[in-house]
């Protein structure tokens, strides 16, 4: 009876010691080997929206390499050591934020100070010759014409945007002139109104084919600032808390004017820098459209509401009659002013279909929707089998995505760059649209071909986090604008959801294949100097 006592004391005095050793020894070091870089996601997939664990420190080498020794929590010099009151700011301030990009050299700057200002010194001649032509004949008529004077400032927001394109994005993290941009569109005066480049394909009138698509849907004119700068206008179509109907497809949604500003604050927070800058506006449609165009089409597709209210209508393919016009209040109309690219004629773009575009008809789908290996077909095609064009792919996938934008038939790119140069995020109207629904199929070049940008990664890594919430950073990155709030919570919250199931996305990726084979660096940093790495696969 003893010995077997004994026995029993022995075997579990082994067994508290076994659980000893499991708990203080092995599974720290388990701990450690799977947190770190290289290791495996604790997440599971049925974590729902709870936030995915990091399987790469932020504060990597990505964000940290070339002896900074900055941390992926310090805060930018100036601060006095404190930690900056707004999460926007503090986000900027990261070292992800401020790492230094390479010198783009003399041909990767898209225009020259010497070309740009001939090419608007042109333009404002023939403004000035067309309003004196306009002047004198209202005199001759016994009419008065409202003041439109323009001055050109070489000094101007607009031309220092335009002057600041590269190939590596559209604007500098630090550049002032984009912030000064979005004063200026929120309080210049207007001088002109037009029409856009694409209703003007659609008559005929204008050789931009290889650029404008025509649609059936456009509603949106060209204006003119007072300092020549020109803006693209979207009026408001749709209340911010309606939602797309689930029966509508995206080729007949609406557009609407608080997705393009959400979208361009978006695309500035992940570091993009590819969508040109956005704000929103309220315009006097009678004042600052109707009276200062002189197209007489414009003229003529305004009219008065039973409700004595000032509105007009677009002239397109399919609804662009009186019943799907837009309303002043009586004549006022909030929309956003998206600031404009060069000139066509003094930097040429070229307008690439999508690998994963949709099908455009009510019926049938396209290869990539049936096969799951489509990704590897594409790798074999020109421009996708070298370089970064598939990974810059990806990113507007990953961007779309956040945004639950299914119209991306195409993208534009700067012929002046080539192949290497970044992808155009324009015409973002179509997102925001439903906030109840993420639609995966958005993902699929990131699901299909499973590679990501380690820098991309590391950003989305950072926004999931508390102290740096992508909601949280949008709601303050939005709160400038005139028209706050801009986006409701529904659709804010809609974003940290779908950044889990990014995350989550490549977390199954590297599982399957290995983070090498995944995360490609596409910079790396030696002694405080950036060198871009070749990211092709």
């Amino acid at each position: 009876m003893w010995m077997r006592r004994e026995r029993l004391l022995v075997a579990v005095t082994l067994a508290a010691v076994f659980a000893a050793d499991v708990y203080f020894v092995l599974l720290p070091k388990l701990r450690e080997k799977y947190s770190g870089e290289g290791g495996g996601c604790p997440c599971s997939e049925a974590q729902g929206d709870r936030r995915a664990s990091p399987w790469l420190s932020n504060s990597s080498a990505a964000a940290t390499r070339g002896g900074q020794g900055r941390s992926a929590t310090s805060f930018p010099t100036g601060t006095g050591g404190k930690e900056p009151t707004s999460k926007l700011k503090r986000l900027f301030g990261h070292p992800l934020y401020n790492f230094r990009s390479p010198d783009p050299g003399a041909e990767g700057i898209l225009l020259r100070t010497e070309e740009l200002m001939s090419y608007y010194k042109r333009k404002v001649s023939r403004w000035e010759r067309q309003q004196k032509y306009y002047n004198e004949a209202a005199a001759a008529a016994n009419m008065s014409l409202p003041d439109r004077e323009g001055t050109f400032n070489p000094e101007a927001s607009w031309f220092k945007f335009h002057l600041g394109i590269n190939r590596f994005a559209l604007y500098a993290r630090d550049d002032p002139s984009i912030d000064q941009l979005l004063q200026d569109m929120k309080s210049q005066k207007v001088i002109s109104a037009d029409y856009t480049q694409d209703e003007k394909a659609l008559k005929g009138s204008c050789d931009c084919t290889q650029v404008v698509k025509p649609s059936g849907h456009h509603l949106k004119l060209a204006l003119k600032l007072q300092d020549f700068g020109k803006a693209m206008f979207k009026p408001m179509r749709q209340a911010r808390d309606e939602e797309t109907p689930e029966d509508c497809f995206y080729f007949v949604d609406l557009q609407r004017h608080n997705a393009e500003i959400a979208a361009f604050h978006l695309d500035r927070i992940l570091d993009f820098r590819r969508v040109p800058p956005v704000a929103g506006r309220l315009v006097n449609v009678t004042e600052e459209i109707l009276y200062t165009t002189h197209n007489e089409e414009l003229r003529s597709v305004f009219f008065t509401s039973p409700a004595n209210n000032t509105c007009f209508f677009a002239k397109c393919l399919y609804v662009c009659k009186t019943e799907y016009a837009v309303c002043g209040n009586p004549n006022t109309l909030e929309g956003s002013l998206s600031a404009y690219l060069p000139g066509l004629s003094i930097a040429p773009r070229i307008s690439i279909p999508n690998p994963w575009i949709r099908s455009y008809t009510f019926t049938g789908k396209e290869e990539w929707e049936v096969n799951p290996f489509y990704c590897d077909s594409v790798k074999q095609l020109y421009p996708y089998n070298s370089g970064n064009r598939l990974l810059n792919i990806i990113d507007m996938a990953i961007f779309d995505f956040l945004i639950g934008n299914m119209d991306r038939h195409h993208y534009e790119i700067f012929t002046k760059f080539g192949d290497d140069g970044f992808l155009l995020h324009l015409d973002n109207a179509r997102g925001f649209g439903r906030h109840s629904h993420d639609e995966m199929s958005i993902l699929a070049p990131l699901t299909q071909c499973c590679t990501i940008k380690k820098s991309t990664l590391l950003r989305l890594k950072l926004l999931s986090q508390v102290d740096y919430q992508l909601s949280e950073v949008m709601r303050e990155a939005l709160s400038g604008d005139p028209l706050q709030p801009v986006l409701t919570e529904p659709h804010l919250r809609a974003l940290d959801r779908r950044l889990q199931h990014i995350l989550r996305a490549v977390w199954r990726c590297v599982r399957r294949l290995g983070e090498a084979r995944v995360v490609v660096l596409d910079f790396a940093e030696f002694h405080g100097t950036t060198v871009w790495a070749d990211a092709g696969r």
